[in-house]
């Protein structure tokens, strides 16, 4: 088993049992003690879960207050120029989707130049930005609510995204390497995702330079998937030449 599949494993048993001892899983994985507390090492540096005495636990959820409103002003420069550098390649007449990133939202608020435009979002506050313009054609996906979050989750809404054949699709992500592609903490939307990058024409990420080289539980796009990433003039530039097929374009 190679380490990133057995890391997944790691987290899918996590998320089952919400609690992980270290002699446990070296015979569930048939690897040595040393080699899982390396891989809980790499794990928590990522922000998945906490290490304990033999073992670990998930993260403590973050409360609301620390949420979407925190996330949006973290590298709120560098979002606000990937969102203006995003709207280069919206076009009267698409139909895009946008994630619930706070990234995203940043696009979200310059859209109200478009007067024929179709948006798709699983944000709530993207959403509610976007009803700010009355000639934009807005389309929610509906979902579970997530505590403390500003996203709508799950896959009630698959039949809806599978009859809708959209343009672009504008995601942010929780990390993008080049062997893991995109990758998200939640399984429910690294799924949702998934669906809409099988359904769309092109998919756009937009990254600020904190989430190159980083990744998370659940891969929603292979790096082939991946069309254009816009990033920041803080990016690794060697890690963009790493990204083969992927059209890279900086936001100054």
């Amino acid at each position: 088993m190679l380490a990133p599949e057995r890391r997944n494993h790691i987290m899918q048993l996590l998320n089952q049992q919400k609690q992980v001892l270290v002699k446990e899983l070296s015979e569930k994985l048939q690897v040595s003690e040393g080699t899982l507390r390396n891989d809980l090492k790499i794990l928590e540096k990522d922000g998945l879960l906490e290490r304990t005495h033999g073992g670990a636990v998930l993260p403590a959820p973050p409360s609301h207050e620390h949420t979407f409103r925190s996330r949006s002003q973290i590298n709120q420069a560098e979002k606000a120029a990937i969102g203006t550098k995003a709207l280069e390649f919206v076009k009267n007449g698409q139909c895009i989707i946008l994630d619930a990133s706070s990234t995203a939202l940043e696009l979200a608020k310059r859209l109200g130049q478009f007067d024929h435009l179709t948006v798709v979002t699983n944000g709530l506050t993207t959403a509610q930005e976007l009803n700010r313009h009355p000639r934009l054609n807005v389309i929610v996906i509906g979902g579970v609510l997530r505590p403390g979050s500003s996203s709508l989750e799950g896959l009630l809404s698959k039949g809806l995204l599978s009859q809708v054949h959209a343009d672009l699709f504008f995601t942010s992500a929780h990390g993008l390497t080049a062997a893991e592609g995109l990758t998200e903490f939640s399984l429910y939307e690294a799924e949702l995702k998934k669906v809409i990058v099988s359904n769309v024409n092109k998919v756009i990420a937009l990254l600020d330079h904190t989430k190159l080289n980083r990744r998370s539980i659940a891969t929603f796009a292979e790096t082939s998937d991946i069309d254009i990433l816009i990033t920041d003039s803080q990016a690794d530039r060697a890690f963009l030449e790493s990204l083969e097929g992927v059209q890279t374009v900086i936001a100054d």
